[in-house]
């Protein structure tokens, strides 16, 4: 029976495989697609088992449903595709009454509600941070303006030219707090969109980083041409993906590998909404991995794991990816760490 024959499968949500009598697959919707990071054509006709390196027990419980026309729930599974990462699993397996689609097994990601919920908490705690940090901004902006004028007309008034180097410690000190206050309110400025390629971005990021890190740092790029073009705004995504891309570096102390990759990912749950399309951008670096007592808290202002550092560059990052309705997640060890930024296509 043709694929096309269990289109209606394709809208869900949930990650669906079809096999046969002899548990060879026969159909895999969109999700299921996306989640195990194979193309349909390139596994109908071949045995579930060979689609993963772990599959014993699953095949095992499989039969087992064959043998006896009974529904099986697994949980906690593990499952693992060639050259992936493993992905912790329950799954539901139903018999049919179709003659070739003998068996439907609907997977779900174990984490997803968990994904979900964390980041709901990211977008509430991102919002409580936004008005915290406005205020604050706004409180210290004016103290900022006396301090400096009253720096300036004191130096005015001193006659020894040595003593003007305090007063000029006053004033750089003052305008690079103004500098901070103006990067701490810059982020409430709406999204200019406008259409773009994430690629011009990416390409922009790396001359930049190349041009601050020109001895020891290079940056690979695995890009998806196929990827169409979306409605953003394009100095706010270059600025969110560049203060990632420059920490990556700095992390790396100038010396060390820097990945950007693009995929599709198809249907995606951002910030509880179903996407039929996503963008999904990773910034990969092999430094020595983010600090285990930051790594839940580094998109939280003022939080920075480098001597001398701002802690804005992540939470500006998260606030322009928020603003389009994406997401941005961390994963860290040491030799490894990787930012994943998603992004609506729709």
């Amino acid at each position: 029976m043709a694929a096309s024959s269990f289109s209606g499968l394709d809208l869900l949500a949930t990650s669906v495989i079809l096999v046969d009598d002899d548990l060879r697959v026969i159909y895999a919707n969109p999700a299921a697609e996306g989640m195990f990071a194979f193309s349909l054509k390139n596994v109908v006709g071949q045995p579930l088992a060979q689609l993963f390196t772990d599959s014993g027990e699953v095949i095992v419980s499989l039969n087992d449903v064959l043998g006896h026309n009974w529904s099986y729930t697994g949980r906690d599974l593990t499952l693992t595709r060639p050259g992936q990462a493993s992905l912790q699993l329950n799954c539901l397996v139903t018999p049919t009454e179709n003659a070739t689609a003998r068996l439907l097994i609907e997977f779900r990601p174990m984490d997803q509600q968990l994904r979900i919920a964390r980041e709901q908490r990211q977008m509430d705690q991102q919002q409580a941070n936004r008005e915290l940090i406005r205020n604050l901004a706004h409180e210290i902006r004016n103290p900022l303006g006396g301090l400096r004028g009253s720096a300036q007309l004191l130096e005015r008034e001193l006659e020894r030219p040595e003593l003007r180097e305090y007063t000029q410690v006053i004033i750089k000190e003052a305008d690079r707090l103004q500098a901070l206050m103006d990067r701490l309110l810059t982020p409430h400025r709406p999204p200019q969109v406008a259409p773009l390629n994430i690629h011009e971005v990416l390409e922009r990021v790396r001359s930049l980083v190349l041009a601050e890190f020109p001895a020891g740092i290079r940056i690979e790029r695995d890009y998806d041409a196929s990827l169409p073009d979306f409605h953003g705004d394009k100095e706010q995504l270059i600025q969110a993906v560049l203060n990632i891309a420059r920490n990556a570096a700095q992390a790396l102390n100038g010396e060390g590998d820097i990945e950007l990759r693009t995929r599709a990912a198809r249907q995606v749950t951002l910030a509880k909404q179903r996407y039929k399309l996503a963008l999904e951008l990773r910034v990969i670096d092999n430094g020595p991995g983010i600090p285990e007592e930051l790594r839940e808290r580094i998109f939280y202002p003022l939080v920075s794991g480098r001597d001398g550092g701002s802690g804005l560059g992540l939470t500006l990052s998260q606030t322009f990816v928020q603003q389009h309705r994406g997401t941005i997640a961390c994963d860290s060890i040491p030799g490894r760490t990787c930012f994943t930024i998603m992004l609506p296509l729709e």
